[in-house]
C-alpha cells in the first residue's frame, strides 16, 4: 500500500502554523456552539455557522499572532522553567 507523503513546512514557520491550526479550531468550536446555541438544532443552523466560522476565524487568526507573544510572556511569568 502506498505511503501518502507529503512536503512539511520548515521550522521557521512554526510561529504562523500553530496560531493558524488554533484559530482554525478554536473559532470552529466556538461560533458551532454559539450557533447552534442562538439557532437551535435546525437547518437555520447548518447554513448559518459557516459564515459564522469565517469571520470568527478572519478575526481570530490575526489576533493570535498578535496576542500570542503576550501570552508567552504571561505564561513566563506563572510556570517555572524546567528543571
Amino acid at each position: 500500500m502506498p505511503r501518502l507523503v507529503f512536503r512539511r513546512l520548515p521550522a521557521r514557520y512554526a510561529g504562523v502554523a500553530m496560531p493558524f491550526f488554533l484559530s482554525v479550531l478554536m473559532t470552529f468550536v466556538v461560533s458551532g456552539i454559539s450557533t447552534l446555541k442562538a439557532l437551535g438544532p435546525t437547518i437555520a443552523f447548518l447554513q448559518t455557522w459557516p459564515s459564522s466560522w469565517a469571520l470568527s476565524w478572519i478575526v481570530a487568526f490575526p489576533t493570535l499572532l498578535l496576542v500570542l507573544p503576550v501570552v508567552r510572556r504571561l505564561v513566563a511569568l506563572v510556570v517555572a522553567p524546567p528543571a
